[in-house]
């Protein structure tokens, strides 16, 4: 007998028996559909349903920008996923067809689930006795990546991307129910707008940037191979590797299967496929450190951004809901920064050639009506490399703590959780408005002696910094010499807590437990040495606070932007508590004090400028004579120096802009910086604002009205 017919049979029965298996499968395929209308349909349908629908409007995050004031210029952009989405019509051809060849051959033949696919790789998985084949369409891919990607809990995130039967069945279903809601263009759109290519690059216009800098309409049939080869195995097949062996012989697979589909002729893969992988990388720029190197002090600004954001409702309930807002949300971010006025002020505080100093001298400058900032400047270098910092200067801050200099990120200017610096008699303009706002004339008169011994304050004996200041003053000379005692018998008339409470009203906060004790309801009346400043202020509020009564007493919340933009272009907008719709990035103001008794604070503010008031006497000199002169326009002011000259300030202010600028020792605040250095923040005040509204026409203050004035 012949053993032929034996050996026959035994050839035959895996042939059978992989027939059978895939028979079956290709019968199961239908069974997602018959489970979603069986027992289980009747418990999760109105979720899937619900899944889809949001599946079809649901974007995957994307990166947001930092522009400069043109609106072209990025400085930097927020990401955690470095995304931009690119419209079908604007991806090459040959990208959309390398990832069908690549992903899926017989993408515009199924309506979500290939059968036909999922018998194949049955039977491929079953002769290799593991997973040598997948049956994921684009479509299935897409929904898993679009419920990762829309998961806002760790469970829904697992839900969608966990290797269990009930996912696969739920990805089909879903996606069967996509395809009839939406086109396969718009499939295959969403699908190069989500997949990982590698390097932090998600999405098509991501990944033709980061590995060949170029937009993705620009793509050749070799690069498109190239990064639709990577999508099944971004670190594998990775082409910035020192070998690019695996990720060529990919690429010539994704280049075969283009020329199967009729997408390439022969000879031009042939062709193709001789050519290495020439990669031009392009590494993004994220986050305040990334801005450029020519624009390194708008890093500040960029981070008084990020502290402002985090602090708005409009992008979520708390300071993550809002920084995630900002690093998946798409948006189009147009800082507030005159890049005139920001290059006048960095040029005058040295931003360049005094960042070796202990000694910080920054400056801030607001617009008036707007409070948009329109210079942030500090002289230290943004970065977050301390290691060529010596050490802190503090003697209480250890032995290992690097210095703020050269090298600094933290907050000097405002806009963070640095508490400041004592602001000295740059306090005195609150109670004298809130003198004037309660029907005081700038003409009111005191003896001031040398010093005073205040009732009010237990017997507090505050003097003044010269004889000189003695005698008969006003609002007006009081204040154009700095007379210590004139505003403690000032203040004593309104009330302390009234000045604090005004003070707060224009956008002050207290950052210590010494101020938040002493700027207390129970304690503020109390308050004597309020007026001398010996709380802790940032020039960002000292610029802003001032930058209202320039304003005519109308206050406007300090803004880093002048626009924000939704991914779709459109403004971005919130709901106020009263319901009212506005865009995030316009100005919010409210008028804080009379505008009579604003326009009589600033005639009085002209006296320490050296400028002449429209309706008063400075009484014969002042404490910052030069600064008229140098500004060459009406201009008002206040300096300020705290005992011994630990710090020293001037905050100074046109109709157009107001400029605050200090002087001192973030590190250690008993480190005086002495009386030769108190004339620093005075001259970087004045040359900015020459600087800054050179060309411009000269605008009047608006004199105070005679009923104010006395």
């Amino acid at each position: 007998m012949s053993n032929r017919p034996l050996a026959a049979a035994g050839r035959l029965v895996p042939l059978l028996r992989a027939g059978l298996i895939a028979g079956i499968v290709v019968a199961a395929v239908a069974y997602p559909v018959a489970a979603a209308t069986g027992l289980g349909a009747k418990v999760t349908a109105h979720a899937m349903e619900h899944k889809t629908q949001i599946l079809t409007t649901a974007l995957p995050a994307e990166t947001s920008y930092v522009y400069a004031p043109d609106g072209k210029t990025v400085l930097t952009m927020f990401y955690e996923e470095y995304r931009q989405y690119t419209k079908l019509a604007d991806i090459s051809p040959n990208m959309q067809q390398a990832i069908v060849a690549a992903e899926d051959n017989r993408f515009y033949q199924h309506r979500g689930v290939d059968p036909k696919g999922v018998a194949r790789a049955f039977v491929a998985n079953a002769r290799s006795s593991g997973v040598s084949q997948g049956a994921s369409t684009l479509t299935m891919q897409y929904v898993r990546m679009a419920l990762r990607d829309s998961a806002k809990t760790p469970k829904e995130v697992q839900e969608a991307t966990q290797q269990t039967s009930l996912r696969k069945v739920r990805e089909m279903r879903m996606a069967m129910d996509l395809e009839k809601e939406l086109s396969k263009d718009e499939i295959l759109e969403r699908y190069l707008n989500s997949a990982y290519f590698g390097h932090r690059a998600y999405g098509i216009y991501a990944a033709s940037e980061i590995f060949f800098s170029k937009a993705p309409k620009d793509l050749s049939p070799v690069e498109a191979a190239t990064l639709a080869g990577l999508v099944k195995s971004p670190s594998e097949y990775d082409p910035a590797s020192s070998d690019q062996k695996d990720a060529t012989g990919r690429r010539n697979y994704v280049l075969d299967r283009m020329t199967q589909l009729g997408y390439l002729s022969p000879d031009a893969v042939r062709q193709a496929k001789t050519e290495p992988i020439r990669l031009k990388l392009t590494y993004p720029p994220n986050d305040c450190a990334s801005v450029p190197e020519k624009w390194n002090s708008w890093g500040f600004a960029c981070d008084y951004l990020k502290n402002w954001w985090s602090a708005q409702p409009a992008f979520g309930e708390n300071r993550l809901e809002r920084m995630d807002k900002l690093r998946r949300g798409g948006y189009r971010i147009v800082l507030s920064l005159d890049p005139k006025i920001q290059e006048a002020a960095e040029q005058n505080v040295g931003t360049k050639e005094n960042t070796g100093s202990p000694f910080a001298n920054g400056i801030v400058v607001s617009e008036p009506g707007t409070g948009r900032v329109k210079a942030m400047a500090v002289n230290r270098t943004y970065s977050l490399d301390l290691s060529e910092n010596g050490l802190s200067s503090n003697p209480e801050a250890g032995p290992k703590v690097k210095a703020n200099f050269p090298n600094t990120v933290a907050p000097l200017l405002g806009g963070g959780d640095l508490p400041g610096y004592q602001a000295g008699s740059t306090f005195k303009m609150f109670p004298m408005l809130a003198a004037l706002d309660a029907g005081m004339p700038l003409s009111t008169s005191f003896n001031a002696p040398h010093r005073y011994r205040s009732e009010v304050y237990d017997g507090w004996s505050p003097s003044n910094a010269s004889g000189a200041m003695s005698g008969n003053q006003t609002m007006w000379s009081g204040f154009g010499k700095s007379v210590n005692t004139y505003f403690v018998w000032l203040e004593e008339q309104v009330g302390a807590d009234k000045a604090v409470r005004l003070a707060e009203q224009l956008g002050l906060r207290w950052r210590t437990d010494v101020d938040r004790e002493h700027a207390s309801p129970a304690k503020a009346k109390q308050w004597g040495a309020f007026t001398l400043g010996v709380s802790d202020a940032t020039p960002l509020e000292m610029a802003n606070a001032y930058a209202a009564i320039a304003a005519d007493g109308r206050y406007c919340e300090a803004i880093p932007v002048q626009a924000i933009y939704n991914r779709d272009g459109t403004p971005t907008t919130w709901k106020t508590a009263s319901g009212i719709e506005r865009e995030v990035a316009k100005p919010r103001c409210r008028q804080v004090v009379d505008a009579d008794a604003a326009r009589a604070a600033t005639d009085a503010a002209r006296c320490p400028t050296g400028d002449t008031p429209a309706r008063g006497s400075c009484g014969g000199w002042s404490t910052a004579d030069s600064v008229r002169g140098t500004v060459g326009r009406p201009v008002a002011g206040k300096t300020g120096t705290t005992d011994s000259t630990r710090s020293a300030w001037f905050v100074g202010y046109t109709p157009e802009l107001a400029a605050a600028s200090f002087i001192s020792d973030p590190d250690n605040p008993f480190n005086a910086v002495g009386d030769g250095q108190s004339q620093i923040p005075i001259k970087a005040v004045a040359q900015t604002l020459h600087d800054g509204l050179k060309g411009q026409p000269t605008r009047q203050f608006t004199p105070p009205s005679d009923r104010i004035v006395g």
